[in-house]
This record gives C-alpha cells, sequence and structure tokens, in this order.
C-alpha cells in the first residue's frame, strides 16, 4: 500500500477578491475529487486573494498506480487555465 501526498502552491491571475479565488479554489476541488476520487482540500494562503495552496491525498495498492495517479492529477492541475502552478511538493509513504 501506498500513501501519496501531493501539494501544489497556485498563482490565480487577474483575481481581485477572496470570494472570486474561491470560485477557482473550489471548482479545481469539486473537480479533482470527482475525476480522482482523491482527498482533496486548500491548505494555505486562505487569507491571500491571488495565491492558494492545494493538497491531495491519495492511496494505492502499489508505487507504480500510485505514480501513475500522481501523473495525471498533476497534469490535471497544470492544465487549469485558470491558475499558474508554482511550487509542487510531493511526499510518498
Amino acid at each position: 500500500m501506498t500513501v501519496l501526498v501531493l501539494s501544489w502552491e497556485l498563482h490565480i491571475p487577474g483575481c481581485r477578491s477572496l470570494k472570486e479565488k474561491r470560485t477557482v479554489v473550489r471548482s479545481l476541488k469539486d473537480r479533482l475529487r470527482n475525476k480522482f476520487n482523491v482527498s482533496v482540500a486548500e491548505t494555505g494562503f486562505q487569507d491571500v486573494h491571488d495565491r492558494a495552496e492545494i493538497t491531495v491525498a491519495l492511496v494505492a495498492s502499489d508505487g507504480p498506480s500510485a505514480d501513475r495517479a500522481a501523473t495525471a492529477i498533476d497534469r490535471f492541475v497544470a492544465d487549469d487555465p485558470r491558475a499558474v502552478v508554482g511550487r509542487t511538493l510531493r511526499e510518498e509513504r
């Protein structure tokens, strides 16, 4: 069994309020949950209107399965046109 935690520091260009940011972050979190069946939360920069940190946790039966899922999830986050990925962190247990 492999547990994988992925975090992305995101910049949300053109976002002028926390309300606008919440719309983008909530949408991304919901789409990640629905598409990949993972746990996801906003874990940083809650009071900053143009930045966010999103963290995903997933459990897989083996390392290669976890790697494939992580690659797909990372690509999904990077392809979202509303946010620019600044930094990515990955922790495997």
